[in-house]
C-alpha cells in the first residue's frame, strides 16, 4: 500500500494545495461510494477550482460562519453537494444553531461525510440551507443558485446604499457562484443573469463548469451555443480559463473580476468530469458512484492509498483551514470594531442592522397598517393591498421587491420611492422585468440576505415560479409573493389569464400560507400576518374586481383572519341550518346570501376562510368551533376550482367553484354562468338543508 500523503511531503508536485485537492476528490469519491448514490464526477473536476476560489480568495470566517459581510459561495449545481461538504469540513467551519450560537462542533464532521445522503444527516444529497451550516441556500433544481445569487447580489448592493457611510463600509462583499451546463440550460438562469447584466452588480462572479456531460451524455444531443457570447450580450465581463486544473490561471482570472467594477463576471472553466477516473467523461462519472475498481484506480492515479478511506492526510485542514482563517479571521474582526464604532455614530441604523441580522422587524410598525370603513362599492383587493404595502413601507426599511413587469396593475409600487437601477441601489422598487422565475430565485436571495423582499404577478402565472416558491418554503423564507386577477374576475381577458386551478396547487406546498382576503380589512391583516412571520413564506391571492368593504361593527372584526378561518356572522337563536363558507370576492355574496336566508327564517352561519394553512394550525376545539361537525349542510363559495374543499364542507355538503377553465366575456356574464350570484348560493344552501334533514 502506498504510504499516506502529508501536507509536507514529495507525491507528484509537492505541493499542499495538490494534497488538499485530491483530498476533496477522494472524500467526494468515497462518500458516493458507500452511499452508493450521488455524482463524484464534478467534484473530481472542479475541485482546483474550489480550492483556489476557498484558500485564497473567498472572505470567510470559519469560526464565525453568519458574519454578515461574508464573501457568498453558492453551489448552484448541487448535485456536486459533496465539493461542498469536502470544502465546509477541511475548512474547519464551526456549527451554529438556529439563534446564531455556536454549538462547539464542527459544521460537517468527518463522520456526517460518511453519512452522505443518508437519513439525518447534515450531508443531503443537495445542500439544504438551515439544516448544513455554511450552506448558503437550498440548491436542488438546476438554476435555482444561479437566481439566488443575484438577489444576494442585489441585496448586497442595497445594504450597502442604505447604510455604508464616509469612512463605514459595512457591506462590500461579493457572491460567488458554482454553475454547470445544466444551469445554463434553465431559462431561469438566463432570466437572471439579464437581470444581473443590467443591473451591472460587479460584486457577481459566476464560474461556469463546462464540462460538456450531462446525465443522457455529450451536452451536443440538444445544446451546443456558445455560452459565453450570450453572456456578452447580456452585459457581463466574459473570461475562460481553458484546464481546470490551471489554478494560475484560475487565480488570474478572479483577479479580473475582483478589479471589474462595472459589470457582473462569467469565468468559463474548462474540466474533464471524474478528472482522473477511468469513467472521467462520461455521464457515469457525473451520475452514479464509480464503483469500487475504479475508485482504488483513480486513487492510484492520484498517488492516494488505494485501500484508504475518507483519509485526510495530516496537515492538510491545518493548512487550508488556516489559509481561510488567516485572511477572514481578521476582516470578521475588524469589521465587528468597525460595527461597533458604527453604532455609537449612527445608533438607529446600527440597530435596524441588529433586527434585519436576527429576521426581525422594529417594534411597533403594526400601528402602520389601516383600516377601512365600510363601502358598499369597495375596493379590489389589489388596491388595498397597494395602500397597505404603501403605509407599511416607510417603517420597514427591510421592505423591497416589485412586479413582473406589472407593477401599474398588481399595484405593488411604493409611492415616493425611487427604483433599484445601476445609477440608484438605494431604490427601494425593484423591476423584475417579465421574468417571473427568476423573480421568484431572485426574492429568496434577498430574504437569504436580510432583506424583507416581495414579488407580485398575476394568478395565473404563479406556475412561472413555482420552483422558487416551493424553495422558500423548503427554506422557510419569510418572502411574500402577490398575485392578483386572482378568478374568473379578470373577465374579458378570457381563460389564459383566469386562474382556475392555481388556488389548490399554491394550497398544496407545504409551509406556504395561502391568503386569499375577502376585502381591504382583510388584505390589511394579511400583510400583517404575512410580515409577521418568520419561517414561512406568504401568497396573497388579490382580485382586480372591486369587493365591497363588510361593516365591521355589523360583522366580526378581520382580526379573526389571523386563525385562518372565523364566524363572520352567525344564526340568531341557536346551532345554524347550514354553513356558508367563503374566501376572497365571493365572501361579500356569502355574506348576501346569509342576510337574505335569515330573512326567509332560515339559521345560516358565514364562515371567512382565507387561509387554510393558519386555519390548520388552530386547535381541534377552535376549529370544531368555526364548522361543528353536527352542522353537515355546508356549502363553500370560490371561484377557482373545488379540490380539497371536500375537507371542509365534508361529503354532505357541496361547492360552488370551477369545474372547467372560464371565458372571455364581462365578469357579470360570467357570474351568471357560472353560478356566482347571491340567488344560486341561496338556492344550493336550502337545498343543502333539504338534503341534511332527509
Amino acid at each position: 500500500m502506498t504510504e499516506a500523503p502529508t501536507a509536507t511531503g514529495t507525491r507528484e508536485d509537492g505541493s499542499p494545495e495538490r494534497l488538499a485537492i485530491d483530498t476533496i476528490r477522494t472524500l467526494s469519491m468515497d462518500a458516493v461510494q458507500k452511499a452508493n448514490s450521488g455524482h463524484p464526477g464534478t467534484p473530481m473536476a472542479l475541485a482546483p477550482v474550489a480550492h483556489t476560489l476557498w484558500r485564497d480568495y473567498l472572505r470567510y470566517d470559519p469560526e464565525t460562519p453568519d458574519w454578515p459581510n461574508r464573501d457568498r459561495f453558492v453551489l448552484s449545481v448541487g448535485h456536486a453537494s459533496m465539493l461542498l461538504y469536502s470544502l465546509l469540513h477541511l475548512a474547519g467551519v464551526r456549527e451554529i444553531d438556529a439563534d446564531g450560537k455556536p454549538t462547539g462542533a464542527e459544521a460537517v464532521s468527518l463522520d456526517d461525510i460518511k453519512q452522505f445522503r443518508q437519513m439525518s444527516s447534515k450531508t443531503p444529497g443537495h445542500p439544504e440551507y438551515r439544516m448544513t451550516t455554511g450552506v448558503e441556500t437550498t440548491t436542488g433544481p438546476l438554476g435555482q443558485g444561479c437566481g439566488n445569487s443575484v438577489g444576494m447580489a442585489i441585496a448586497e448592493r442595497a445594504l450597502a446604499a442604505k447604510y455604508n457611510r464616509d469612512g463605514f463600509d459595512l457591506f462590500d462583499h461579493d457572491v460567488y457562484v458554482l454553475c454547470g451546463d445544466g444551469d445554463m440550460m434553465e431559462g431561469v438562469s438566463g432570466e437572471a443573469a439579464s437581470t444581473a447584466g443590467h443591473l451591472k452588480l460587479s460584486n457577481l462572479c459566476w464560474i461556469y463548469d463546462s464540462n460538456q456531460i450531462s446525465i443522457e451524455g455529450s451536452t451536443s444531443l440538444a445544446f451546443d451555443e456558445d455560452v459565453g457570447k450570450r453572456f456578452e450580450a447580456y452585459g457581463w465581463n466574459v473570461l475562460h480559463v481553458d484546464d481546470a486544473n490551471d489554478t494560475a490561471a484560475f487565480a488570474r482570472a478572479l483577479d479580473t473580476f475582483k478589479a471589474t467594477k462595472d459589470r457582473p463576471t462569467f469565468i468559463v472553466v474548462k474540466s474533464v468530469i471524474g478528472w482522473g477516473s477511468p469513467k472521467a467523461g462520461s455521464e457515469k462519472a457525473h451520475g452514479e458512484a464509480l464503483g469500487e475498481d475504479n475508485v482504488r484506480a483513480t486513487k492510484k492515479a492520484y498517488g492516494w492509498p488505494e485501500d484508504a478511506q475518507f483519509l485526510v492526510p495530516e496537515g492538510v485542514k491545518e493548512a487550508f483551514g488556516g489559509a481561510i482563517a488567516a485572511r477572514g479571521k481578521p476582516a470578521r474582526e475588524a469589521w465587528e470594531a468597525l460595527f461597533a464604532r458604527y453604532g455609537e455614530a449612527y445608533p438607529e441604523e446600527a440597530a435596524q442592522l441588529q433586527d434585519l441580522r436576527r429576521g426581525k422587524i422594529k417594534d411597533g410598525w403594526q400601528d402602520a397598517i389601516p383600516s377601512f370603513p365600510e363601502d358598499a362599492k369597495g375596493l379590489a383587493s389589489r388596491d388595498s393591498g397597494g395602500k397597505v404595502l404603501n403605509a407599511l413601507a416607510p417603517v420597514i426599511p427591510a421592505l423591497m421587491g416589485g412586479a413582473a413587469d406589472l407593477s401599474p396593475s398588481t399595484k405593488t409600487d411604493i409611492k415616493g420611492k425611487p427604483s433599484f437601477e445601476p445609477d440608484n441601489y438605494a431604490g427601494q422598487n425593484m423591476h423584475f422585468g417579465v421574468r417571473e422565475h427568476a423573480m421568484g430565485s431572485i426574492a429568496n436571495g434577498m430574504a437569504l440576505s436580510y432583506l424583507r423582499s416581495y414579488t407580485a404577478t398575476f394568478l395565473v402565472f404563479a406556475d412561472y415560479m413555482r420552483a422558487p416558491i416551493r424553495l422558500a418554503a423548503i427554506m422557510e423564507l419569510p418572502v411574500v409573493f402577490v398575485f392578483t386577477h386572482d378568478s374568473i374576475g379578470v373577465g374579458e381577458d378570457g381563460p389564459t389569464h383566469q386562474p382556475i386551478e392555481h388556488l389548490a396547487t399554491l394550497r398544496a406546498i407545504p409551509g406556504l400560507d395561502t391568503i386569499r382576503p375577502g376585502d381591504a380589512n382583510e388584505v390589511a391583516m394579511a400583510w400583517k400576518v404575512a410580515l409577521e412571520h418568520t419561517h414561512e413564506p406568504t401568497a396573497l391571492i388579490l382580485s382586480r374586481q372591486a369587493i365591497p368593504t363588510l361593516d365591521r361593527e355589523k360583522y366580526a372584526s378581520a382580526e379573526g383572519l389571523e386563525k385562518g378561518a372565523y364566524i363572520l356572522a352567525d344564526a340568531v337563536g341557536g346551532e345554524p341550518d347550514v354553513i356558508l363558507i367563503g374566501t376572497g370576492s365571493e365572501l361579500p355574496m356569502v355574506a348576501d346570501a346569509h342576510e337574505k336566508l335569515t330573512a326567509q327564517g332560515i339559521k345560516s352561519r358565514v364562515v371567512s376562510m382565507p387561509s387554510w394553512y393558519l386555519f390548520e394550525k388552530q386547535d381541534r376545539a377552535y376549529r370544531e368551533q368555526v364548522l361543528p361537525p353536527s352542522v353537515t349542510a355546508r356549502l363553500a363559495v370560490e371561484q377557482g376550482g373545488s379540490m380539497g374543499w371536500d375537507r371542509y364542507v365534508t361529503s354532505d355538503g357541496a361547492t360552488i367553484t370551477m369545474s372547467t377553465f372560464g371565458a372571455s366575456a364581462p365578469l357579470s356574464k360570467l357570474q351568471e354562468k357560472y353560478g356566482f350570484t347571491v340567488d344560486n348560493v341561496v338556492k344550493v344552501a336550502r337545498e343543502l338543508i333539504e338534503k341534511s334533514k332527509k
